[in-house]
């Protein structure tokens, strides 16, 4: 149990770090699956429109650290190319 007043500051923070974090990585997912149906249902247009606005939620939880740089960058690469697929 934390006796120190700066762990229990720590405690504090990191409570409200956690839920912060949950809310953006849950927020990411969202746009992802929007991607991710508007491909499945086959509207090219939709899936470009989808992936615009996805793109700049993943670096921005890219950059807030909570999923890493590679991971999103994975993630816009891989609709992308799905995408490109679909059009095609």
């Amino acid at each position: 149990m934390a006796n120190s007043p700066q762990a229990k500051k720590r405690i504090r923070q990191t409570a409200r770090r956690t839920v912060a974090n949950r809310m953006r990585i849950s927020r990411l997912r969202t746009y992802v699956r929007k991607v991710e149906e508007a491909i499945a249902s086959g509207d090219a247009d939709a899936a470009k429109a989808a992936l615009r606005a996805a793109e700049p939620e993943l670096a921005r939880g890219a950059r807030k650290g909570v999923v890493s740089a590679n991971m999103a960058s994975r993630k816009v690469s891989r609709l992308s190319a799905r995408i490109k697929a679909l059009s095609a």
